[in-house]
Formats: structure tokens, C-alpha cells, sequence
């Protein structure tokens, strides 16, 4: 049973909110964030973010610190305000063809430890202490862990009835975002969607695997203080459907000391190769990749006599670790080796041919997308997929909804 829980949000006033909610921090470049931070007041990344100019100056307690007081002020001025009771919200987000829809709510750190959460990835200890100490010392959170449930005809029902409702939010965003926010504030709506929640055996972790541990550890280090807010940590819960999953594509920077001839003779150990040369391929399937090496693209098909049973080692991402990037290119770890990068593909295949024509980089792969019954799979099974083989959408927007610990 998944137990899902309403909570007193903190969130801007109707008047701000376009101008408070930004992308995630990590989404900006250095010269969009110092624009955005000098162009606009009300922008939430004056919080996640204080004494931008200094920030490699000072020590983490110290800009723990101001994010807080930064918080604090926002609160002060009413640029944020404090939601009067526990409630749910329906947040949708319409971008380039799709829309995302789903519940905005806190998931229970119990059913997390129990493992009705369900994750696929595995976390760097060093960030999941670094996010734990963060949320201790702001009190707050505003990026959720986006969770999926199983296709449900009843909450589809009722989140389609809320929806009919005048919405809180309605606002558009400079990259063509347009972003609707609905809050469930009646018990009997409130205990109904609880209870039906509590007939889904499991929950799937689709993004925010570090948030999730951090909270854990949280719990765990702060649990005798007696604070209930611990024993739940804010969660966007959309249908599995609902989610869209591209790839991550990988650009290595050399070849190991290995000729172009010889590269491509060891690869055709196993995969067929097919020269495409100017034209833009990506993988139209699983169990085939596209490279670009040399100026020219290459579809590689993995060959059908060496498939694995084994659902992890099917992975595609996995296959291209364990047949090229680690005894091909002596790439080991593909979370800190410095020569490989990753790039969403919802990126341009252009973008891989560019980064590898300026000549950082020497060979460029594209995958094909993993899907959702993979990620169930190896989530079920406590697998763990390789680093970097999904990108998931939709990402939330930072400051639009506050949980406080």
C-alpha cells in the first residue's frame, strides 16, 4: 500500500508566481543565472542561490545559511505565503507537444524504508549527505521526487474533475511553458484520494533518487526530535504513462590510443555495422545504437546471438558499457571518468556531431530510450540501472510549491 499524506505548503502569492518560479539551478548556464538574478528580484534563485557573485568564497554552512535567511525574507516581504491548512494540489504542465499531469503530495519515508517505493538508480553517498545537511539547516525543500503509479481509471477521473475547478496558478514561462496548479482542500476529497493510494501496492522512484536518500537520512538523524513533517517528503505522483523518457547519449574524448580502423574492427565483434554518413541517425529501436566518429554517422545493431537473458545486462545502456565504453575504451567508472559526458536526448543529434567536429571529443554514441516496464523490472528485481541512462520529463519548477521540515 502507497501512503500519501497533504501537507501546509509554503507558495508565492498569486501575483508573483511567473516571476518567483525558475527552472532548477543546475538548468542555467553561468551567464543565464547572473542575468536572471540581476533582472529579477522576485526570482526564486535569489533563495537556492544568495551571494551568487561569492558563493566559491564562502562555506557550505555559511550559504546554508543564507538560503535560509533568504527563505526567511521572501516569507517576510509575502512573496511567499503559508497555506492556511494540509492540502493536495494538481499540477499540470503543458511543453512542445506534451502535457504532464499529476499529484503534488508528501510520500511516506516508511514506505520508502519498506521498499513500496520503488528505486532503479544509486546514489552517491557524498551528495545524498551533502542534500541531508542542506534540508537540516534551510528547514525546506521545494524540488519533489517524481514518483509513478500504475494507470488508475479513478484517479484519472477525479483528477479531471479538479481540473475543471478554477486553478490557483495559471502562468506561461520564457521557454513555452504553461504551468496550472489546482489545490484539494475539502477532507472528503482529501480522504479519497488517500484511500485509493492505499490500494497501490508499489510506488516507482522515476527521478530524484538522491532526494529521496537524503530525506531517509534525515528521518533517521533527526526522527527523536519528534517532528512529523520528517516521516513524508514532498513527491510529484503522475501516472507511469504520463512520464516521458528519453536517453542519455554518450560522447567519450579519445579512443584509447586506438586508430579509427581499429576502433571499428574490434566493434564489429559485436555489431553490425551500417555507414550513414551525413545523415542525422538516431536508433530506431532497442539493441541499436548510433555513433558518430570521424566526420561521418554509424548504425550499430547489436547482434541477435549475443542478447543476455538477464533484464539488466538487455539494458541498452548497459550492453554499450560492457561491449565498447569499459574494454574497448578503458572507460571504468561512467560516473567521474572526465572522459565521457552525457548529453538528454532531447538534445539534437546535431549537438553530439558539433561537440565532436570541434574536436574536445573524438566518438559520439546515441541510444535508443529505455521504457517504463524496464525501469519496473530492474526496480523490482533490486537491480540497479548504469549511471545516466534515463533522462525523465517532466522536471518541477523550483519555488512553485514549498515543503518545510
Amino acid at each position: 500500500m502507497a501512503k500519501i499524506t497533504p501537507f501546509k505548503a509554503v507558495r508565492p502569492s498569486a501575483d508573483k508566481v511567473a516571476l518567483v518560479t525558475c527552472r532548477t539551478y543546475d538548468d542555467y548556464s553561468s551567464a543565464e543565472l547572473a542575468a536572471w538574478l540581476s533582472f529579477n528580484p522576485y526570482s526564486f534563485l535569489h533563495v537556492i542561490h544568495p551571494a551568487y557573485a561569492h558563493a566559491q568564497k564562502i562555506t557550505l554552512d555559511k550559504r546554508f545559511k543564507g538560503v535560509l535567511h533568504k527563505y526567511q525574507d521572501f516569507k517576510e516581504e509575502e512573496v511567499l505565503i503559508n497555506e492556511e491548512q494540509p492540502v493536495f494540489y494538481i499540477y499540470e504542465i503543458q511543453s512542445k507537444g506534451h502535457v504532464f499531469t499529476g499529484i503534488i503530495a508528501g510520500a511516506s519515508i516508511d514506505d520508502y524504508q519498506k521498499g513500496h517505493i520503488k528505486k532503479h538508480e544509486d546514489t552517491l553517498q557524498y551528495r545524498v549527505e551533502l542534500f541531508k545537511d542542506y534540508l537540516h539547516q534551510t528547514g525546506f525543500n521545494t524540488e519533489p521526487v517524481l514518483i509513478t503509479y500504475p494507470e488508475s481509471v479513478a484517479i484519472n477521473t477525479f483528477i479531471g474533475l479538479q481540473k475543471k475547478h478554477d486553478p490557483i496558478y495559471s502562468f506561461a514561462t520564457p521557454n513555452k511553458e504553461k504551468h496550472t496548479l489546482w489545490k484539494i482542500d475539502t477532507q472528503s476529497e482529501i480522504d479519497w484520494l488517500q484511500e485509493h493510494f492505499e490500494n497501490i501496492p508499489n510506488l516507482y522512484i522515476a527521478d530524484g533518487h538522491h532526494r529521496s536518500a537524503s530525506a531517509e537520512l534525515l528521518f533517521e538523524q533527526d526522527k527523536h526530535l519528534g517532528n512529523k513533517n520528517l516521516n513524508y517528503f514532498m513527491s510529484f505522483l503522475i501516472a507511469e504513462s504520463n512520464v516521458k523518457i528519453y536517453e542519455f547519449n554518450r560522447i567519450i574524448r579519445d579512443l584509447n590510443g586506438l586508430s579509427k580502423d581499429d576502433f571499428i574492427t574490434k566493434l564489429s565483434d559485436n555489431f553490425i555495422i551500417k555507414p550513414k554518413d551525413q545523415e542525422l541517425w538516431k536508433p530506431q529501436n532497442k539493441f541499436e545504437f548510433g555513433m558518430y566518429l570521424d566526420g561521418s554517422f554509424y548504425a550499430l545493431f547489436y547482434k541477435q546471438s549475443q542478447k543476455a537473458t538477464s533484464v539488466l545486462e538487455n539494458l541498452d545502456a548497459q550492453i554499450l558499457y560492457d561491449t565498447v565504453l569499459h574494454p574497448l575504451l578503458g572507460i571504468e567508472d561512467l560516473r567521474n571518468d572526465e572522459r565521457i559526458d552525457y548529453i538528454p536526448g532531447k538534445q539534437s543529434v546535431s549537438v553530439i556531431k558539433d561537440l565532436v567536429d570541434e574536436g574536445e571529443y573524438e566518438v559520439g554514441f546515441m541510444l535508443y530510450p529505455t521504457n517504463m516496464s524496464e525501469i519496473k523490472t530492474i526496480a523490482d528485481k533490486n537491480l540497479i540501472m548504469p549511471p545516466k541512462s534515463t533522462y525523465i520529463e517532466p522536471k518541477f519548477r523550483s519555488g512553485l510549491v514549498v515543503y518545510e521540515l
